[in-house]
Protein backbone atom coordinates (compact mmCIF):
# COMPACT_ATOMS: atom_id res chain seq x y z
CA UNK A 1 0.00 0.00 0.00
CA UNK A 2 2.52 2.64 0.91
CA UNK A 3 4.21 1.79 -2.67
CA UNK A 4 0.85 2.67 -4.37
CA UNK A 5 -0.08 5.82 -2.71
CA UNK A 6 4.00 6.78 -3.68
CA UNK A 7 2.92 5.95 -6.83
CA UNK A 8 -0.15 8.08 -7.54
CA UNK A 9 1.35 10.58 -6.15
CA UNK A 10 4.62 10.66 -8.72
CA UNK A 11 1.84 10.14 -11.52
CA UNK A 12 -0.14 13.21 -10.06
CA UNK A 13 2.76 15.09 -10.28
CA UNK A 14 3.72 14.04 -13.63
CA UNK A 15 0.17 14.85 -14.64
CA UNK A 16 0.10 18.76 -13.04
CA UNK A 17 3.84 18.92 -15.02
CA UNK A 18 2.28 17.97 -18.23
CA UNK A 19 -0.69 19.83 -17.71
CA UNK A 20 0.28 23.17 -16.50
CA UNK A 21 3.04 25.83 -18.06
CA UNK A 22 3.55 29.16 -18.17
CA UNK A 23 3.86 31.39 -21.37
CA UNK A 24 6.09 34.89 -20.61
CA UNK A 25 4.98 38.16 -21.68
CA UNK A 26 4.33 39.11 -25.63
CA UNK A 27 5.00 35.33 -26.35
CA UNK A 28 1.97 33.17 -28.08
CA UNK A 29 2.26 29.55 -27.22
CA UNK A 30 0.91 26.81 -29.49
CA UNK A 31 -0.54 23.57 -29.00
CA UNK A 32 -1.25 20.59 -30.80
CA UNK A 33 -2.97 17.74 -30.23
CA UNK A 34 -1.53 14.27 -32.31
CA UNK A 35 0.56 16.67 -34.67
CA UNK A 36 -3.04 19.67 -34.92
CA UNK A 37 -3.29 22.55 -34.33
CA UNK A 38 -6.08 22.95 -31.41
CA UNK A 39 -5.39 26.94 -29.91
CA UNK A 40 -2.88 29.01 -27.94
CA UNK A 41 -1.70 30.10 -25.07
CA UNK A 42 -1.18 33.59 -23.97
CA UNK A 43 0.45 34.85 -21.31
CA UNK A 44 -0.03 33.81 -17.98
CA UNK A 45 -0.43 30.41 -15.61
CA UNK A 46 -1.90 27.80 -18.63
CA UNK A 47 -3.40 24.43 -18.73
CA UNK A 48 -3.40 21.54 -21.52
CA UNK A 49 -4.48 17.92 -22.09
CA UNK A 50 -1.39 15.85 -20.32
CA UNK A 51 0.26 13.51 -23.17
CA UNK A 52 -2.16 14.59 -25.73
CA UNK A 53 -1.31 18.28 -26.25
CA UNK A 54 1.89 19.37 -26.67
CA UNK A 55 3.74 23.16 -27.32
CA UNK A 56 4.70 23.16 -30.79
CA UNK A 57 6.14 26.26 -30.78
CA UNK A 58 6.27 29.65 -28.78
CA UNK A 59 6.04 32.77 -31.03
CA UNK A 60 7.92 35.77 -29.95
CA UNK A 61 5.68 38.88 -30.63
CA UNK A 62 8.51 41.57 -29.60
CA UNK A 63 9.71 43.93 -32.51
CA UNK A 64 12.58 41.92 -33.66
CA UNK A 65 15.67 43.28 -36.31
CA UNK A 66 17.44 41.90 -38.91
CA UNK A 67 20.46 43.01 -40.56
CA UNK A 68 21.53 42.31 -44.26
CA UNK A 69 24.42 43.37 -45.94
CA UNK A 70 23.64 43.64 -49.96
CA UNK A 71 26.00 44.32 -52.85
CA UNK A 72 24.79 45.69 -55.75
CA UNK A 73 25.96 48.52 -58.47
CA UNK A 74 25.05 51.87 -59.25
CA UNK A 75 23.72 53.61 -62.65
CA UNK A 76 27.35 54.13 -62.99
CA UNK A 77 29.14 51.05 -62.45
CA UNK A 78 29.89 51.56 -59.03
CA UNK A 79 29.93 48.56 -56.70
CA UNK A 80 28.72 49.41 -53.18
CA UNK A 81 27.53 47.59 -50.21
CA UNK A 82 24.51 48.47 -48.45
CA UNK A 83 23.66 47.60 -45.05
CA UNK A 84 19.81 47.31 -44.43
CA UNK A 85 17.94 47.04 -41.30
CA UNK A 86 14.67 46.07 -41.28
CA UNK A 87 12.33 45.79 -37.89
CA UNK A 88 9.62 43.37 -37.97
CA UNK A 89 6.94 41.49 -35.43
CA UNK A 90 4.41 39.15 -35.66
CA UNK A 91 0.75 40.34 -35.79
CA UNK A 92 -0.77 39.17 -32.88
CA UNK A 93 -4.19 37.81 -34.72
CA UNK A 94 -1.93 36.22 -37.48
CA UNK A 95 0.08 34.13 -35.23
CA UNK A 96 -0.81 31.10 -36.96
CA UNK A 97 -0.07 32.37 -40.52
CA UNK A 98 3.25 33.03 -39.06
CA UNK A 99 4.30 29.85 -37.76
CA UNK A 100 2.42 27.33 -40.08
CA UNK A 101 2.95 29.38 -43.54
CA UNK A 102 6.79 30.26 -43.15
CA UNK A 103 9.23 28.02 -42.75
CA UNK A 104 12.33 30.43 -42.04
CA UNK A 105 10.87 33.70 -42.26
CA UNK A 106 14.69 35.56 -41.58
CA UNK A 107 15.46 34.04 -44.82
CA UNK A 108 12.25 34.92 -46.65
CA UNK A 109 12.71 38.63 -45.72
CA UNK A 110 16.14 38.49 -46.64
CA UNK A 111 15.41 37.59 -50.00
CA UNK A 112 12.88 40.32 -50.87
CA UNK A 113 15.53 42.81 -49.39
CA UNK A 114 18.39 41.57 -52.03
CA UNK A 115 15.85 41.61 -54.55
CA UNK A 116 14.10 45.58 -53.73
CA UNK A 117 17.76 46.79 -53.33
CA UNK A 118 19.26 45.24 -56.89
CA UNK A 119 16.45 46.55 -58.31
CA UNK A 120 16.21 50.16 -56.98
CA UNK A 121 19.79 50.87 -56.85
CA UNK A 122 20.86 49.90 -60.25
CA UNK A 123 18.73 52.98 -61.31
CA UNK A 124 20.69 55.58 -59.61
CA UNK A 125 24.12 56.67 -59.58
CA UNK A 126 26.63 56.40 -57.12
CA UNK A 127 25.64 60.18 -55.22
CA UNK A 128 22.29 59.83 -56.09
CA UNK A 129 22.21 56.58 -53.62
CA UNK A 130 23.73 58.76 -50.85
CA UNK A 131 21.31 61.68 -51.36
CA UNK A 132 18.06 59.24 -51.65
CA UNK A 133 18.87 56.38 -49.00
CA UNK A 134 15.54 57.19 -47.57
CA UNK A 135 13.78 56.29 -51.03
CA UNK A 136 15.60 52.81 -50.79
CA UNK A 137 14.54 52.38 -47.18
CA UNK A 138 11.05 53.11 -48.63
CA UNK A 139 11.01 50.65 -51.24
CA UNK A 140 12.01 48.25 -49.04
CA UNK A 141 9.64 48.69 -46.37
CA UNK A 142 6.54 48.64 -48.84
CA UNK A 143 7.62 45.86 -51.11
CA UNK A 144 8.34 43.68 -47.25
CA UNK A 145 5.21 45.07 -45.89
CA UNK A 146 2.84 44.15 -48.59
CA UNK A 147 4.99 40.47 -48.88
CA UNK A 148 4.66 39.54 -45.84
CA UNK A 149 1.54 40.78 -44.30
CA UNK A 150 -0.26 37.91 -45.98
CA UNK A 151 2.27 35.64 -43.46
CA UNK A 152 1.66 37.43 -40.38
CA UNK A 153 4.50 39.73 -40.56
CA UNK A 154 4.55 43.96 -39.76
CA UNK A 155 7.46 46.04 -41.19
CA UNK A 156 7.62 48.32 -38.96
CA UNK A 157 10.77 50.05 -40.35
CA UNK A 158 13.03 49.57 -42.54
CA UNK A 159 16.77 51.63 -42.69
CA UNK A 160 19.59 52.05 -44.79
CA UNK A 161 22.13 52.59 -42.33
CA UNK A 162 25.44 52.07 -43.93
CA UNK A 163 26.75 53.23 -47.74
CA UNK A 164 29.96 51.68 -48.52
CA UNK A 165 31.50 51.77 -51.68
CA UNK A 166 34.99 50.40 -52.74
CA UNK A 167 38.14 52.34 -51.24
CA UNK A 168 39.69 53.74 -54.63
CA UNK A 169 36.12 55.05 -54.94
CA UNK A 170 36.42 56.75 -51.64
CA UNK A 171 40.11 58.39 -52.37
CA UNK A 172 38.30 59.65 -55.81
CA UNK A 173 35.52 61.17 -54.01
CA UNK A 174 37.46 62.68 -51.35
CA UNK A 175 39.85 64.11 -54.16
CA UNK A 176 36.73 66.14 -56.17
CA UNK A 177 35.18 67.24 -52.96
CA UNK A 178 38.65 68.47 -51.97
CA UNK A 179 39.31 70.07 -55.42
CA UNK A 180 36.36 71.65 -55.49
CA UNK A 181 37.01 73.12 -52.20
CA UNK A 182 40.30 74.41 -53.95
CA UNK A 183 37.98 75.57 -56.50
CA UNK A 184 35.89 77.93 -54.60
CA UNK A 185 38.24 79.20 -52.15
CA UNK A 186 40.20 80.19 -55.50
CA UNK A 187 37.10 81.97 -56.55
CA UNK A 188 36.62 83.96 -53.02
CA UNK A 189 40.69 84.94 -53.28
CA UNK A 190 40.06 86.14 -56.59
CA UNK A 191 36.87 88.55 -55.54
CA UNK A 192 39.11 89.44 -52.68
CA UNK A 193 41.93 90.84 -54.66
CA UNK A 194 39.01 92.71 -57.26
CA UNK A 195 37.97 94.06 -54.45
CA UNK A 196 41.16 95.38 -53.24
CA UNK A 197 42.34 96.69 -57.16
CA UNK A 198 38.65 98.28 -57.18
CA UNK A 199 39.43 100.26 -53.89
CA UNK A 200 43.03 100.87 -53.98
CA UNK A 201 42.14 102.69 -57.66
CA UNK A 202 39.48 104.46 -55.87
CA UNK A 203 41.47 105.63 -53.62
CA UNK A 204 43.93 107.29 -56.04
CA UNK A 205 41.08 108.25 -58.16
CA UNK A 206 39.68 110.05 -55.25
CA UNK A 207 43.61 111.09 -54.21
CA UNK A 208 44.40 112.71 -57.92
CA UNK A 209 40.98 114.58 -57.84
CA UNK A 210 41.64 116.06 -54.22
CA UNK A 211 45.42 116.72 -55.63
CA UNK A 212 44.10 118.38 -58.97
CA UNK A 213 41.42 120.50 -56.72
CA UNK A 214 44.34 121.50 -54.72
CA UNK A 215 46.73 122.77 -57.46
CA UNK A 216 43.58 124.45 -59.00
CA UNK A 217 43.02 126.37 -55.59
CA UNK A 218 46.74 127.45 -55.25
CA UNK A 219 46.61 128.57 -59.04
CA UNK A 220 43.21 130.92 -58.74
CA UNK A 221 45.31 132.57 -54.98
CA UNK A 222 48.67 132.94 -56.93
CA UNK A 223 46.34 134.55 -59.80
CA UNK A 224 44.45 136.52 -57.13
CA UNK A 225 47.83 137.46 -55.81
CA UNK A 226 49.29 138.61 -59.10
CA UNK A 227 45.68 140.77 -59.58
CA UNK A 228 46.50 142.29 -56.24
CA UNK A 229 49.84 142.78 -56.56
CA UNK A 230 49.23 144.16 -60.57
CA UNK A 231 47.11 147.31 -59.10
CA UNK A 232 48.70 148.27 -56.55
CA UNK A 233 51.80 148.86 -58.68
CA UNK A 234 49.65 150.75 -61.16
CA UNK A 235 48.74 152.54 -58.20
CA UNK A 236 52.52 154.12 -57.81
CA UNK A 237 52.67 154.49 -61.78
CA UNK A 238 53.93 151.32 -62.92
CA UNK A 239 51.72 149.94 -65.99
CA UNK A 240 50.40 146.47 -66.78
CA UNK A 241 52.74 145.43 -68.91
CA UNK A 242 55.57 146.53 -66.79
CA UNK A 243 53.92 145.47 -63.58
CA UNK A 244 53.55 141.71 -65.31
CA UNK A 245 57.38 141.84 -66.21
CA UNK A 246 58.24 142.61 -62.99
CA UNK A 247 56.43 139.66 -61.44
CA UNK A 248 57.99 137.30 -63.78
CA UNK A 249 61.22 138.51 -62.66
CA UNK A 250 60.03 138.62 -58.66
CA UNK A 251 58.98 135.18 -59.21
CA UNK A 252 62.29 133.60 -61.21
CA UNK A 253 64.41 134.96 -58.39
CA UNK A 254 62.27 133.42 -55.51
CA UNK A 255 62.19 130.69 -57.17
CA UNK A 256 66.57 130.94 -57.11
CA UNK A 257 66.19 131.65 -53.56
CA UNK A 258 64.21 128.79 -52.77
CA UNK A 259 66.28 126.19 -54.61
CA UNK A 260 68.94 127.84 -53.22
CA UNK A 261 67.71 127.19 -48.94
CA UNK A 262 67.65 122.72 -50.00
CA UNK A 263 70.52 121.52 -49.09
CA UNK A 264 69.91 118.77 -51.33
CA UNK A 265 69.68 120.16 -54.18
CA UNK A 266 72.16 121.36 -57.21
CA UNK A 267 71.91 124.28 -58.72
CA UNK A 268 73.29 125.34 -62.03
CA UNK A 269 73.93 128.85 -63.22
CA UNK A 270 74.50 130.18 -66.62
CA UNK A 271 76.93 132.70 -67.32
CA UNK A 272 75.56 136.63 -67.40
CA UNK A 273 76.11 140.02 -67.16
CA UNK A 274 75.31 141.84 -64.64
CA UNK A 275 72.57 143.51 -66.87
CA UNK A 276 71.04 140.05 -68.09
CA UNK A 277 67.83 140.80 -65.53
CA UNK A 278 67.59 144.14 -67.16
CA UNK A 279 67.78 142.97 -70.32
CA UNK A 280 65.02 140.06 -69.24
CA UNK A 281 63.26 142.32 -68.06
CA UNK A 282 63.06 144.27 -71.23
CA UNK A 283 62.47 141.17 -73.24
CA UNK A 284 59.52 140.31 -71.45
CA UNK A 285 58.13 143.55 -71.69
CA UNK A 286 58.99 143.67 -75.45
CA UNK A 287 56.97 140.30 -75.63
CA UNK A 288 54.07 141.60 -73.87
CA UNK A 289 53.74 144.99 -75.73
CA UNK A 290 53.77 142.49 -79.33
CA UNK A 291 51.44 140.04 -77.57
CA UNK A 292 49.12 143.45 -76.91
CA UNK A 293 49.68 144.47 -80.39
CA UNK A 294 48.61 141.09 -81.87
CA UNK A 295 45.81 140.97 -79.69
CA UNK A 296 44.34 144.55 -80.98
CA UNK A 297 45.09 143.79 -84.51
CA UNK A 298 42.61 140.64 -84.04
CA UNK A 299 40.25 142.02 -82.83
CA UNK A 300 39.87 145.16 -85.58
CA UNK A 301 40.07 142.23 -88.41
CA UNK A 302 37.28 140.81 -86.45
CA UNK A 303 34.97 143.85 -86.61
CA UNK A 304 35.78 144.41 -90.05
CA UNK A 305 34.89 140.99 -90.87
CA UNK A 306 31.27 141.21 -89.34
CA UNK A 307 30.30 144.41 -91.05
CA UNK A 308 31.38 142.70 -94.17
CA UNK A 309 29.27 140.00 -93.39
Amino acid sequence: MPEMGLIILVAAVFVALQSFFIVKQQTVAIIERFGKFVGFRRSGLQFKVPVMDKIAARVNLKVQQLDVQVETKTKDDVFVHLKVSVQFRVIPDSVYDAYYKLENPFEQINSYIFDTVRAEVPKMRLDDVFERKDDIAHAIQDELGEAMGEYGYKIVKALVTDIDPAAEVKTAMNRINAAERIKVAAEYEGEAERIRIVAKATAEAESKRLQGQGIADQRREIARGIEDSVESLNKVGINSQEASALIVVTQHYDTLQSIGENTGSNLILMPNSPSSANDMLTTMLASFTASAQIGEMSKKQNKLGEKDQ
